[in-house]
């Protein structure tokens, strides 16, 4: 029988992805062993409440409340805790003691994550995140390491189940936002509260890493424009259909040209858009992520996969796990972040896209010149526009779609267009990507 050498593993956070992490690693600890050379040994998990109901049966004497000292007598922290705070402090002594760090938290590295590669870069350490992302699909590896050479020039992703699963389900059902977000809770999908989710906060935090990694660029997340999916109607998700597309909130990251200065900078941004229904990401259904990504030489990718669950999640912790430990064992330091480039943060109106707009308008002679008008002052070109008018009605439906503008130009045309008097109402205002 051969002899490995022991590795000592502490795991900060025994929840839904802690607890099965550590059943993993004790129901597998012979393989493990076996694929990086040395035995990875959980010699505690650290937790707030010792009598908690777990979501698998766990070892008692592993639980400790003594986080601390469990980091001193770790090679290598998975820290599961969630948050910022005491999880920061934590990871940060965890990196002074000499230990390598695995973790899932987005929020902290959304929001301290120059500070933690700084802090392991100096001594270095190993910190080590796939599973901040998109769950159990491995997309953090890929653009740190395998597209490290490349030029990644934009990225368009779903990182949020809930609300992928509340938008297809109003795609499919016709369902009211509501009614959908009341499914999603029932089934697990959504929090009790669920702002964080349907507000756009938890992808917005997901665009900061994924675009701090792709662009080899520091993206903090106050940088990151959010909008949520509180305002998308049933109506606007079947006018979508009718129209070819789905309806999506998408993560979006990319390499621009500042119209302004010509210089390249960087935009990233989550919003609800429409997305041509022959795009890879419009078959993305239920709580399932997708990230696709463009880049020169490798050309286009697709990351598909499930975004969450506590298993699947707990695949990709394990998979830094065993990449650090075989580091160990061969030796030599961490691999340190490419945020050296620091391109410039492109503002939302530097930005260029499409829209689809909904007016409602008064019936008459001279209203679609109008509003003609209203775009060609803002600069703004018109692709395809389509009148309806109910029978009987003096109101008629426009629905315009606009050729690529900047994000600017197209806002003060919706605003110009609010406060012509032959618009009654702006309907609906929706982004277009992902349109060849």
């Amino acid at each position: 029988m051969i002899e490995y050498r022991s590795i000592r593993v502490g795991l900060l956070g025994a929840g839904s992805v802690g607890s099965q992490v550590a059943r993993l690693l004790l129901e597998h600890a012979d393989e493990l062993a076996q694929r990086v050379g040395a035995r990875l040994d959980l010699v505690g998990i650290a937790v707030r409440n010792l009598d908690a109901k777990r979501d698998t049966d766990l070892p008692a004497e592993l639980l400790t409340t003594d986080a601390e000292s469990l980091i001193l007598g770790s090679d290598v922290v998975i820290e599961l805790m969630g948050g910022i705070e005491p999880a920061r402090t934590l990871v940060l002594q965890a990196i002074a003691s000499g230990a390598d760090v695995v973790t899932g938290n987005k929020a902290l590295l959304a929001s301290h994550g120059p500070e933690l590669y700084a802090a392991a870069e100096q001594v270095g350490a190993q910190l080590s995140y796939e599973a901040a992302v998109a769950g159990a699909i491995p997309i953090i590896r890929p653009l740190r390491e395998s597209l490290a050479g490349d030029r990644v020039e934009r990225i368009l992703g779903i990182v949020n189940g809930t609300t992928n699963f509340i938008l297809d389900r109003m795609d499919q059902t016709g369902a009211s936002l509501e009614d959908a977000l009341a499914t999603a809770t029932e089934l697990g999908y959504a929090e009790a509260d669920p702002t964080a989710d349907i507000g756009g906060y938890d992808a917005a935090q997901k665009a900061a890493i994924l675009a701090s990694l792709a662009f080899h660029t520091s993206v903090p997340v106050d940088a990151v424009h959010r909008e949520g999916i509180t305002e998308v109607t049933a109506a606007q998700v079947e006018s979508a259909r009718r129209a070819g597309y789905v309806v999506k909130l998408l993560a979006i990251c990319e390499r621009l040209i500042d119209g302004e200065t010509g210089d390249e900078g960087v935009s990233a941004r989550v919003y609800p858009a429409l997305v041509p229904r022959s795009h890879p990401l419009a078959a993305v259904h239920g709580a399932n992520n997708a990230v696709f990504v463009e880049a020169s030489a490798a050309g286009p990718l697709m990351f598909y996969g499930a975004g969450a669950g506590g298993v699947q999640t707990a695949s990709a912790v394990l998979g830094d796990l065993v990449a650090i430990a075989r580091r160990r064992v061969s030796g030599g330091p961490g691999t340190a972040e490419s945020t050296h480039a620091e391109l410039p943060l492109l503002p939302i109106g530097r930005i260029t896209t499409r829209y689809a707009i909904t007016l409602e308008v008064t019936d008459e002679p001279g209203v679609l010149e109008q509003v003609a008008r209203t775009f060609a002052e803002h600069g703004v070109s018109v692709e395809q526009l389509q009148q309806s008018v109910p029978e009987g009605s003096r109101s008629a439906t426009l629905v315009i779609g606009t050729h690529e503008a900047t994000e600017s130009a197209l806002a003060d045309t919706v605003a110009s267009l609010a406060a012509s008097p032959v618009v009654a109402s702006v309907a609906s205002v929706l982004r277009v990507e992902g349109a060849q």
